[in-house]
């Protein structure tokens, strides 16, 4: 197993970016997008930490970037655009020192979400993980079939019910948590399992 943390350029300069490798047996690339850097999102969050350690129990390259102005990535904050385009820049690094073939995830928890869907646009993920995606502060456009979302029924910051009605909109699959916030304390247990099983999601 292998963990670096690099500098990979992008318009912004360079994104620091966590990456952890399970080694020759690799399955897969995913690629983990934190919550909102103006409100301490970061790629140390516990939510983003639970997707990374679980993806890469199965196999996968766990890649998980600080978004522009946040740690020692350089640039400051868009509200989406500059975010989308460090991922896609971070991605295209990445695949370029793997087997091309290998599949490619994308997940993302609250504003990185918002993020992932809108690189989503842009190439053809096998799968898409949206964590209590921010449907009520972000204009989310439409998702790709294969896309699941997974959200607190307790979410204190994005409420079920918009969350809800947007995936049955969307005709996206829908994994709602009892008893879980917006943070999901208490809940990573809960979270890893539903995570895993859409990942598996044919």
């Amino acid at each position: 197993m292998k963990r670096a943390r690099l500098r990979i350029p992008s318009s912004a300069g360079f994104i620091e970016t966590l990456v952890n490798d399970p080694g020759s047996e690799r399955r897969g690339l995913v690629f983990i997008a934190h919550p909102h850097p103006l409100h301490g999102g970061t790629l140390d969050n516990k939510v983003v930490q639970s997707i990374a350690q679980l993806c890469h129990e199965q196999g996968m390259v766990a890649v998980r970037p600080n978004f522009r102005g946040v740690g020692q990535s350089d640039g400051t904050y868009t509200g989406g655009d500059g975010e989308t385009d460090d991922m896609l820049c971070v991605i295209e690094f990445v695949r370029a020192h793997y087997d091309t073939t290998l599949p490619i995830l994308l997940a993302g928890f609250s504003f990185g979400g918002y993020v992932q869907h809108r690189v989503a646009q842009q190439l053809a993920p096998q799968r898409l993980l949206l964590i209590s995606p921010a449907v009520n502060l972000y204009d989310f456009g439409e998702l790709p079939a294969q896309t699941t979302i997974i959200h607190g029924e307790q979410d204190e910051i994005v409420p079920f019910d918009a969350a809800w009605k947007f995936a049955l909109a969307q005709r996206t699959e829908f994994r709602p948590i009892a008893g879980a916030g917006h943070f999901y304390h208490g809940k990573l247990g809960e979270l890893k399992l539903e995570a895993l099983a859409a990942c598996h999601r044919s």
